[in-house]
């Protein structure tokens, strides 16, 4: 077992009880950021140097092995008008659109976004709560989308734009983001899925689309994913942080 792995889940074990219940609500302890801060220095340069030898890939399983139960955590049904409209169509009105720094501006449909090379996998999802359950994901790679879109030289980070609107955020006009480098968005695992288990991806679960990262903690895999931006820097999205729950006290490499 390698030492970031062992510094990794000693910190999630040294704040596991101080933790709110629900990854919705977040310990303002000075106690968890520090412990968290502390860490991630040390697991993301681990991480990234893992990554960057060959992209290895996160443990897979059989459908055999295919959690029962899987928690939906967090937002499971955005509470906004424009949501509440696209549940009605089932969808058939959103399109997922790709901005900033890039060639090509996309939008694309679900439709669109089925017609493309996929990927399926079974992984297991781990909760900074400290569950963890195994589900099967499918979508298209995000490595794709941003090949079509064209990245220019200056593009540092994806940013996700969600539908779900959390009290205090400061994302796109009050609503949830998050965000992860290009290391991890060229990742083989990483997905936007748009099916669970074999069937249409649930509300609950972030329909019409979420982000799979499979290297990293749960909060990082955004739901209800309504538009990605491509960046040089986030410091001026929401508190500057890169994501919602990183704003307020979580690392912002999250990886395990």
């Amino acid at each position: 077992m390698s030492e970031t792995f062992v510094n990794r889940r000693a910190a999630l074990a040294a704040t596991g009880g101080l933790l709110l219940a629900g990854c919705d609500k977040l310990s303002q302890s000075n106690t968890v950021q520090k412990i968290l801060a502390g860490a991630e220095s040390l697991n993301l340069d681990g991480q990234r140097l893992v990554l960057t030898s060959g992209q290895p890939l996160a443990r897979e399983y059989p459908a055999s092995e295919i959690s029962r139960v899987f928690k939906a955590n967090g937002t499971v049904r955005p509470d906004t008008d424009e949501y509440r409209r696209l549940v009605l169509t089932q969808f058939t009105g959103w399109r997922l659109q790709v901005e900033g720094l890039v060639r090509k501006a996309a939008s694309w449909s679900l439709d669109d976004l089925r017609a493309m090379p996929s990927r399926t996998q079974i992984t297991r999802h781990d909760c900074v709560e400290g569950w963890s359950a195994i589900g099967e994901w499918t979508g298209v790679p995000l490595s794709h989308l941003l090949q079509q879109s064209e990245l220019m030289p200056n593009a540092k980070y994806v940013v996700f734009r969600c539908a779900d609107n959390l009290d205090g955020s400061q994302g796109a006009n009050g609503l949830y983001y998050e965000s992860i480098d290009m290391v991890d968005a060229f990742h083989p695992q990483t997905i936007m899925a748009y099916a669970m288990n074999g069937k249409v991806l649930p509300i609950p679960y972030g329909a019409p689309l979420r982000l799979r990262v499979e290297r990293q903690l749960g909060y990082k895999m955004a739901k209800y994913v309504m538009r990605i931006q491509v960046v040089d820097d986030f410091s001026k999205i929401g508190f500057g942080k890169g994501g919602f729950w990183e704003d307020r006290g979580y690392e912002w490499y999250a990886g395990i």
